[in-house]
């Protein structure tokens, strides 16, 4: 038998679609997903209060019980540049989901042209048109399709998907993150008006020194040195006093930064008024639940979502493209005919196209995407790991706040006796300013000491929350 020329086409066809699927070589990606109940932490957590309901709030900072504080993180999330921009790079992301999904559908275009022609005396254009000048006309519909055989446009489509939803996961990272520095600001201005009090009770005391030290040189009790350090003690408890002034101005500019608004908006915030609360229980659901709780692990997953439909397409530009072409629409020389239906034209066709040789451009793609694919795989790994890491941590110091706290109110009630003792002793002339200065300063740094555990108490509490999730619940996982 002859093969006719139909049949070598077929054959030279089929070979080199053979060759073409077989290009790839092999390529895919090396990563695995890591469990997260393969992640122990029983052993670290049983000392915990465990409760199902305990993950918080979604807008957990309400639980301080401080207005000023709920209406700041509200005027934040409404104006603050982060979450603007948070909202952009989702509409952003959103459009290239867009322009991706326009490749499955039929693409459908006009065109329409008209040309001044002169044509040649000496070509094939027979009288009287040769010699002469006409207009030439047309218009047409233009259809043209790809045949998404192999999936190539979908998992590109699947990919800017996947794009979109982590950044729309990603805006709610952002507005925990935003969340966390406003109440992490507040209680750190929290934390400075309690050291402005404390500044200005050690100037009283030092002002009282002062007075009982003056009256023992009168009495010729103590030295003129004597009085010269006390009279010092005054400046330099007002040298405190106006440097915690300092830092409570700049952490309401931090505020009013944090806002989104100018330096004015911070001058306008009062004084802090958290209410303790209970330290927060540990959901009895970990380690499995946090996959869908914290927006960082969530968004990340997304992201390894995206890049194994980018491995898709990737695998299917290995394959032919086939492409689906028509045409109908007016020609004409002259404006005469041009409407009438002896100008109609009309075409329909296929194409295909396949790739042979390209010097290794698509076996590299691939292996970038799989690539891509173990760098995004790791990284949801290793924020996995971090996030148990965070959540154990939090949980490991509040744990060994409650003794902390005993110790420190051990210390500080002590020091405070050694102070009465020696402020008792001086006045009574039989011990010296020096003694009193020495157990005065031991009192002040306890009772910095006392403010700041306090403080570590509600800055433990918004972490636990920050590192549970900040109230956030994946809603596909529901």
């Amino acid at each position: 038998m002859i093969p006719t020329p139909m049949m070598r086409v077929a054959v030279i066809a089929t070979a080199a679609l053979l060759a073409g699927c077989a290009s790839d070589g092999g390529l895919k990606p090396q990563a695995r997903l890591q469990d997260a109940n393969q992640l122990h932490a029983g052993a670290t957590l049983a000392h915990a209060q465990v409760t199902p309901a305990a993950w918080p709030a979604r807008d957990w900072w309400q639980r301080y019980g401080d207005a000023q504080l709920n209406q700041i993180v509200a005027e934040a999330l409404a104006t603050s540049p982060t979450m603007r921009a948070a909202a952009a790079r989702v509409r952003q992301a959103a459009a290239v989901a867009e322009l991706a999904g326009a490749a499955l559908s039929p693409q459908v275009t006009a065109g329409a042209r008209s040309n001044r022609v002169e044509f040649s005396e000496n070509s094939n254009v027979p009288k009287p048109l040769a010699g002469s000048w006409k207009w030439s006309n047309e218009a047409s519909l233009n259809f043209g399709y790809e045949l998404d055989f192999w999936g190539k446009n979908q998992s590109a489509l699947d990919a800017a998907v996947g794009r979109q939803k982590a950044a729309e996961v990603d805006t709610e990272a952002a507005r925990l993150l935003l969340t966390v520095g406003i109440t992490q600001a507040y209680l750190r201005l929290s934390q400075l008006y309690a050291q402005r009090d404390l500044g200005q009770q050690v100037l009283e005391q030092r002002q009282q020194v002062l007075d009982l030290t003056l009256q023992r040189v009168a009495a010729r009790i103590d030295s003129q040195a004597d009085r010269a350090q006390a009279e010092l003690a005054i400046p330099l408890a007002k040298a405190d006093i106006a440097a915690t002034d300092e830092a409570i101005a700049l952490v309401r500019t931090q505020l009013a930064a944090l806002i989104g608004a100018g330096p004015d908006r911070g001058a306008a915030i009062a004084r802090p008024q958290m209410q303790p609360v209970r330290p927060a229980g540990v959901p009895s659901v970990l380690p499995s639940e946090l996959l869908a709780r914290r927006p960082d692990l969530v968004a990340q997953r997304w992201r390894v979502e995206s890049l194994r439909s980018d491995i898709g397409a990737a695998k299917a530009q290995f394959y032919p493209t086939i492409n689906l072409t028509g045409l109908i629409g007016l020609q004409s020389l002259g404006f005469s005919k041009f409407l009438q239906a002896g100008s109609g034209i009309a075409s329909a066709g296929a194409g295909l196209s396949l790739p042979i040789f390209d010097g290794g451009r698509l076996r590299g793609n691939l292996a970038l995407r799989d690539a891509d694919y173990d760098l995004a795989v790791e990284a949801y790994n290793q924020t996995l790991v971090d996030a148990l890491r965070d959540v154990a941590s939090q949980l490991v110091s509040i744990a060994w706040l409650a003794e902390r706290n005993q110790l420190q109110a051990q210390a500080l009630a002590s020091a405070q006796q050694a102070y009465a003792l020696s402020l008792q002793r001086y006045r009574s002339g039989v011990g010296n300013y020096l003694q009193v200065l020495a157990t005065q300063s031991q009192v002040l740094a306890q009772q910095r000491a006392q403010i700041d555990l306090d403080t570590r108490a509600f800055d433990l509490d918004l972490q636990l929350a920050r590192a549970l999730g900040g109230g956030y619940s994946n809603p596909t996982s529901r």
